[in-house]
């Protein structure tokens, strides 16, 4: 079960916390029903017929005060840790700039790589800053027991430190719009060797974790066109529906032929959608954005093959 899969020192240090408190809850809860219980049996009305009166007793209400009072504050001085434990990263761990928007979530490196699932190297601390372009989200890895919120003209920042393999998954708490659940993403635990490939090879090194994730991220895409497997897979339809619908980039149905204000070196001009716009869009987003969406597209690494398909698509919609 996923809640029990303790990935990241986080994980450990959260669950060690949770059943700190669970047990302690478990104490009380045998030790108050317990007292109940015997009050019931010793006090009931055949044993005493007639009501008495019960004075105070100070010594025991100074004892019942003071240790719920001090496991109160060992509760909490135990999570205040393990807050400020979250929140001071390492001095060398890996800084990324976490983006979150209608709906989807960006991850860009020191280095200036982009990716759509979060890639990181076993053993290494990542810290993660979040951030949001246009409402309140909530960045959320269960199997690391992370969890942050992701607010617009605010950074927040937390840390994990991968200990398995794996693929885990990303999901949004705050409920965001229509799409909200379909903002997912993955965190790609790889080892560091592979992920330094990845990381210092240029944009046509091969990304961490490929094989992982096509087994487990989309295993469902099978019966899907080729193109549309793509962009599915690679997070755009989060962004971009196929079939009219507003989202956060432009609808791809009826797109091609269709003309387009987009905004170039500062000024607008008028074009008709053909393959060549659909490709510089897509390989270098920032460099035509249409009239009315913000510049958020990020760079998406695709092979030739993958271009053509999803160009090939995107013609079957009109």
């Amino acid at each position: 079960m996923e809640w029990m899969n303790q990935a990241a020192l986080s994980a450990q240090k959260s669950d060690a916390v949770f059943f700190y408190v669970f047990g302690l809850s478990v104490v009380f809860l045998i030790f108050i029903t317990t007292l109940m219980i015997y009050f019931v049996v010793r006090y009931s009305k055949k044993r005493h017929p007639k009501a008495e009166q019960i004075e105070g007793h100070l010594g025991l209400e100074i004892v019942w005060t003071t240790i719920p009072l001090i496991l109160f504050l060992s509760i909490f001085y135990y999570g205040w840790t393990n807050y400020e434990y979250m929140r001071l990263a390492p001095r060398d761990a890996m800084a990324i700039k976490v983006t979150a928007r209608q709906w989807a979530w960006s991850f860009e490196y020191p280095n200036g790589k982009q990716s759509k699932v979060l890639f990181a190297p076993i053993g290494k601390p990542m810290k993660m800053e979040v951030r949001s372009v246009d409402m309140v989200h909530g960045f959320y890895i269960p199997s690391f027991r992370l969890k942050i919120d992701a607010v617009p003209s605010r950074t927040n920042t937390t840390w994990f430190q991968a200990t398995k393999l794996g693929s885990y998954d990303i999901e949004c708490t705050v409920i965001c719009g229509v799409d909200h659940s379909l903002m997912l993403s993955k965190v790609i635990v790889v080892p560091e060797d592979e992920f330094k490939t990845w990381y210092f090879g240029g944009e046509d090194a091969p990304e961490p974790g490929k094989n992982l994730r096509a087994a487990e991220a989309h295993p469902d895409l099978g019966g899907l066109s080729p193109g549309l497997a793509v962009l599915t897979a690679k997070g755009c339809l989060a962004c971009h529906s196929v079939d009219g619908k507003p989202k956060v980039g432009p609808t791809l149905h009826a797109l091609y032929g269709r003309e387009q204000q987009i905004l170039v070196a500062g000024n607008y001009r008028t074009i008709t959608v053909n393959d060549d716009f659909l490709r510089r869009s897509i390989t270098n987003p920032g460099d035509q954005v249409v009239r009315g969406y913000p510049p958020a597209m990020p760079r998406i690494p695709l092979t030739d093959q993958e271009l053509n398909e999803v160009v090939r698509y995107i013609k079957t919609l009109n």
